[in-house]
């Protein structure tokens, strides 16, 4: 198979580049061996100066050529054009990383500050504040192509840890290593004697899956607050209350065994159903929830901050026994500490 022909859709360093190690390896041609079979393989409408007479001066009068200026022209119009797509929607970081780079080198777009700006135009509008924010964190002092792909793929690996309004998360509670967990149709034998929730198996499993939603695409722990709804059961996780006693103040529902607050799964119109987010090494955490953060998770009952908390404690319901799971406003610490929150769908099911 034959060499191909110059016609003005490759980068002319590229063509020679490639037609020296083609000739010489299989050829073991010398220098003006180079010249003779690249100036026969120009397209003849790509016109030439007749006083070429090596490899060098070819390179330069194609550079010249107006089918170069067309060439770059073209590639940087597609630079400007070009779109990173993520992974979870069917993009391939590598395949996105290779046509940027090819595009900049075929435009001649040298300048790191150049290809800066061209790279960040290509990042999807979704969750821009934070993509944008950590653009110029990251690119701030970066001098070369490679550390501005370094800096890019460290950002795409933190954007897809972000947890999105309808991505589906689980809840290991940290202190066991198990997750929160509710089975449908599982009821309490007291209290509300709704859907029960608990502290179940070491290992994720469809009953403690659970679809997290917002008002909004990321969730800050500033200002955001989250439900959670059982996948299985479709219920959603909150606190139930009994009647708006006399003072005008709700009375919530006893725990099974330390008759701190019952945490459950059901559809009373009555239930606190809003959670509010706490980094567990930072009350004033002001970035985005992502996977594999520590979460502490709360509720304001009756003016009250209530934390959503596990421990060894276990009732039983026939020849059942499960961990209790509660809410109450006692010191952080100890067994009931925190969450750790994994998404096992980086999209949403609709």
């Amino acid at each position: 198979m034959g060499f191909p022909k110059y016609d003005g859709n490759i980068h002319p360093d590229e063509w020679i580049n490639d037609i020296q190690k083609y000739l010489e390896f299989k050829y073991n041609t010398n220098d003006n061996d180079y010249y003779l079979n690249a100036i026969s393989l120009v397209d003849p409408t790509i016109k030439l100066p007749t006083e070429i007479n090596n490899i060098e001066n070819l390179r330069n009068a194609l550079k010249e050529d107006i089918s170069f200026t067309v060439f770059k022209n073209t590639n940087e119009r597609m630079l400007q054009s070009l779109k990173y797509i993520p992974e979870r929607e069917g993009g391939k970081t590598s395949n996105f990383i290779s046509n940027f780079r090819k595009l900049c080198y075929n435009a001649e777009i040298n300048d790191i500050e150049e290809q800066k700006k061209y790279l960040y135009r290509s990042l999807p509008m979704k969750h821009f504040d934070y993509v944008s924010n950590e653009f110029y964190k990251k690119m701030k002092n970066v001098n070369s192509i490679n550390e501005l792909i370094k800096e890019f793929e460290d950002i795409i690996l933190e954007e897809s840890k972000l947890i999105k309004n309808g991505s589906i998360v689980a809840l290991k509670h940290v202190a066991t290593g198990k997750y929160l967990t509710s089975i449908n149709n599982l009821n309490y034998t007291t209290g509300s004697k709704g859907q029960l929730v608990f502290i179940g198996s070491p290992e994720p499993y469809p009953n403690s899956l659970w679809k997290i939603k917002f008002n909004k695409e990321l969730a800050t722990y500033a200002d955001t607050f989250i439900t959670l709804q059982h996948i299985k059961s479709e219920k959603f996780i909150g606190v139930n209350n009994n009647h708006n006693n006399y003072y005008g103040r709700f009375d919530y529902y006893d725990s099974p065994v330390t008759k701190h607050t019952e945490v459950s799964c059901n559809g009373n119109s009555y239930r606190l159903l809003d959670w509010k987010l706490n980094h567990s090494k930072s009350e004033n955490h002001q970035g985005y929830l992502k996977s594999g953060d520590n979460i502490n998770l709360y509720i304001k009952k009756n003016d009250n901050d209530e934390f959503l908390r596990s421990h060894d404690v276990q009732f039983t319901i026939g020849n059942d026994a499960f961990q209790e799971m509660i809410c109450h406003n006692e010191r952080l610490g100890g067994n009931d500490e925190h969450f750790f929150i994994c998404t096992f769908f980086s999209g949403v099911l609709s």
